[in-house]
């Protein structure tokens, strides 16, 4: 049996693995069905090994929960930041990554020939010419090194203009240790900062979404991908029953949610002539494709179309047209003004009308009216009457209160299965098509309303 190794080789895998630590967590080891329990061990075990002062371990009936407890405004830098420094190597990765490293450090430039000669004269270490070539090719290509043609001659250095001066600026450390707390790709901010034995004293980030780092990888190929202006193969794996799916798109914008941190690709699919928004976290690969030849045009057409969106959703029941939603609420003049402010605020550029004393439409224009529900939850025990063109919403809306009656043993409540609206001998009556039972406008201002 093969010893239990810390390294790895497949990151995919540690990243889905810490994830569902992180993000998910409280699973037993058996609810982890996708790999193997020996698998799950030695994923648990590097996490342990990475991240063992934030670990927390719950004893249930059937195994402990594994998760990990990390408030983030107390930290200095990102302790995710270990899954990206501990790949897989052999020995002579670990003796040649040094070696070659410190024989260039004098600012001396070598072929690879010269290169295997000093490592045998000054190290007494002896290796393949080719092997040697092909390391410093490599780094060559991840930027650890430099390389230029002298004559037939290819010669490597070492370039350390940039360390020397970011080392000799105060301020650009300082700007280092934010990066690496408050930017994308923040783990490169972390390497230059370690390098140069400096830690960050000064910054804190009070909302820090630390799981960002393990979605890093793909979205550098996708920024790469928006600089070229080329199409991308996805793959993507549903974050509901966990198939694989591919799909071909036009990589066109970032969004990221203020309020869960969740980010997402924005893409349009030409198969289906629509834009389409992917969880950055349920992309597994990007496979670039050519170059798109629509897109500057693909991007005004977004522009267009960001205003009309709630969340990220374009895919409402009519793909083709907007959805049309109207709110009624009632707030009482002039002490709950605010609740009026916060339709303004808070509506994303749907209009708010008085149309009556202590009566207030609101309404507006999105892709997908779905999207607004949570919000709009918030208003219930003010709301008098709410109505949507897309009719789904609608319903999703009053069984949701159909669904709080039970909870609340509401006996007189109207909304009947797949009957938004009370009976039509109600509807005249003050002061609400949605309320549990008929309460006068004393009662909305006691607090009264949808609520019992």
């Amino acid at each position: 049996m093969s010893d239990f190794q810390e390294l790895v080789k497949s990151f995919p895998k540690t990243r889905e693995y810490v994830r569902d630590f992180f993000v998910y967590g409280f699973k037993t080891r058996d609810e982890f069905r996708d790999k193997s329990p020996r698998t799950y061990d030695n994923e648990r075990r590097r996490l342990e090994s990475w991240l063992g002062e934030y670990v927390r371990k719950d004893h249930v009936s059937n195994g402990a929960n594994i998760s990990l407890a990390i408030d983030s405004n107390l930290l200095d830098t990102n302790p995710l930041f270990k899954v990206w420094k501990t790949k897989s190597f052999t020995d002579n990765d670990i003796v040649l990554h040094f070696l070659i490293l410190d024989l260039l450090q004098e600012g001396m430039e070598l072929t690879a020939e010269e290169i295997t000669e000093c490592l045998l004269t000054e190290y007494e270490t002896l290796f393949d010419v080719q092997t040697v070539r092909r390391k410093c090719n490599a780094y060559e290509k991840e930027g650890l090194l430099q390389k230029k043609k002298s004559g037939k001659a290819v010669i490597y250095f070492l370039d350390n203009a940039l360390a020397h001066w970011i080392g000799s600026n105060e301020n650009m450390l300082d700007a280092l240790a934010f990066y690496q707390m408050a930017g994308c790709l923040g783990i490169v901010g972390n390497h230059l900062t370690e390098q140069l034995d400096f830690y960050n004293q000064s910054f804190r980030v009070k909302h820090s979404f630390c799981v960002h780092t393990l979605e890093e990888e793909i979205l550098l190929a996708l920024l790469n991908a928006m600089n070229q202006k080329a199409n991308v193969r996805l793959e993507i794996k549903s974050s509901k029953n966990g198939t694989i799916n591919t799909a071909d798109c036009t990589p066109l914008q970032i969004f990221t949610s203020t309020r869960s941190g969740r980010r997402f690709l924005c893409g349009y699919v030409s198969r289906g002539k629509r834009f389409t928004c992917y969880r950055l976290d349920t992309v597994k690969a990007v496979a670039p494709l050519g170059p798109s030849e629509e897109y500057e045009e693909l991007l005004a057409r977004l522009d267009r179309n960001r205003d009309r969106l709630w969340g990220v959703s374009f895919q409402g029941k009519d793909r083709h047209h907007l959805d049309r939603l109207t709110m009624t609420v009632q707030a009482l003049e002039p002490t709950e003004n605010y609740i009026v402010e916060r339709l303004k605020r808070e509506g994303r550029g749907g209009t708010v009308t008085r149309i009556g004393p202590n009566l207030y439409r609101y309404e507006t224009e999105a892709f997908d009216c779905n999207e607004m529900l949570p919000w709009l939850r918030t208003f219930i025990g003010r709301i008098l009457s709410l109505e949507c063109t897309a009719k789904s919403v609608e319903r999703r809306f009053y069984q949701d209160l159909q669904t709080m009656y039970r909870m609340y043993n509401v006996p007189n409540a109207y909304i009947v299965e797949g009957e938004p609206n009370p009976p039509q001998e109600e509807k005249s009556s003050p002061p609400s098509d949605c309320t549990a039972s008929k309460k006068s406008p004393d009662a909305y201002r006691n607090g009264e309303g949808l609520l019992p």
